[in-house]
């Protein structure tokens, strides 16, 4: 073989690597955008949901007010109309009386007939605006109970609704609860071996540290982190309705790399992928349950450059959310 073609060769070589290698950051690239876009939805979620939550509270605060406003306006009508009418009966009675005198003395054209048809004629007066009035109670009072009849209506309705999303946030807390529990009975072994297992804002967080699973610079999951993995895949199996999102997160120590693992974000999403890789191989886990994601040095959990601090920031997160569907549901019924 003479130089030219060895030198041909190696351009092959090169040319056809860097082919590869882009594809495979392309494709990391594609899972990252995945990710951030489940997040935003997941975010998008949470924030509906409260700003639901505290719609439903508020509407039902403004429904008791008008409840108890219109209530005191339909006792206040009620006394004001009973008020009236007693007033109504005893002008009635004296409209009566006075025109019982009047046919008495209507033969005579005294001044004593005279003042008593004037008597007569004012009374008559008051009990039409007295009855006007009474009328017109009457029809504000049968609006008012009509308002106040749809009001708790509308009450009822809200706190139903109410009731319902605090029924399905009770059960999705519980069952994250327990979910987090059958985890950490699954990891028990793995607790003073750099796993923690918590639950922050919904979902459940294992956090397995970069000595369980790798070598430092490496993205190969060593025998016992892969046991570790296996256990946890057992769990998460059987749990068909949550979504699992792996995070890798290294150090702020630039990674010196060379070919393909050129940095942290690199290393990150590799050893994301390869815990991926795992649970996938040795249990039923539908893969579209998973997403994989590099975070590189930028989610740390302690700030600096102590040792200790990068050791806390070398790790795999593995970050399970249950599904929204149902909760979905009640929030676009509302």
């Amino acid at each position: 073989m003479n130089i030219k073609t060895i030198i041909f060769v190696a351009l092959m070589a090169s040319l056809l690597s860097s082919c590869v290698t882009m594809r495979k950051y392309e494709d990391l690239q594609t899972k990252q955008q995945q990710t951030e876009a489940e997040n935003t939805k997941l975010k998008a979620a949470n924030d509906s949901m409260t700003a639901s939550l505290q719609a439903q509270y508020s509407a039902i605060d403004e429904l008791k007010r008008r409840k108890n406003a219109l209530e005191m306006d339909t006792n206040v009508l009620g006394t004001s109309m009973r008020r009236e009418m007693d007033l109504y009966e005893g002008l009635h009675k004296t409209y009566i009386e006075l025109l019982g005198n009047y046919q008495k003395l209507s033969t005579n054209k005294t001044a004593e007939n005279k003042k008593l048809i004037g008597q007569l004629h004012n009374t008559q007066e008051d009990l039409l605006a007295k009855e006007d009035k009474l009328n017109r109670l009457q029809v504000e009072l049968a609006s008012k109970a009509v308002a106040l009849d749809k009001t708790k209506a509308d009450l009822m309705e809200r706190e139903k609704r109410l009731k319902e999303l605090q029924d399905i946030l009770a059960k999705k807390d519980a069952d994250v609860k327990a979910l987090r529990d059958k985890v950490a009975d699954a990891l028990m072994g793995f607790k003073d071996k750099g796993m923690t297992v918590t639950m922050r804002n919904g979902k459940v967080y294992v956090s397995l540290e970069e000595q369980l699973l790798f070598a430092t610079g490496s993205a190969v999951v060593d025998k016992k982190g892969a046991d570790a993995l296996r256990q946890l895949g057992v769990v998460l199996e059987k749990n068909p309705d949550i979504n699992i999102l792996i995070e890798g997160h290294t150090d702020n120590v630039p990674l010196k790399g060379e070919g393909f693992m050129k940095d942290n974000w690199d290393l990150s999403v590799n050893r994301a992928t390869s815990v991926v890789r795992i649970l996938t191989t040795n249990s039923k886990i539908n893969p579209k349950r998973l997403t994989a994601a590099g975070r590189s040095e930028y989610a740390p959990l302690e700030e600096g450059n102590t040792k200790e601090a990068r050791q806390k920031n070398r790790r795999i997160e593995i970050i399970l959310t249950p599904k929204l569907d149902e909760l979905f549901k009640v929030l676009e019924a509302n």
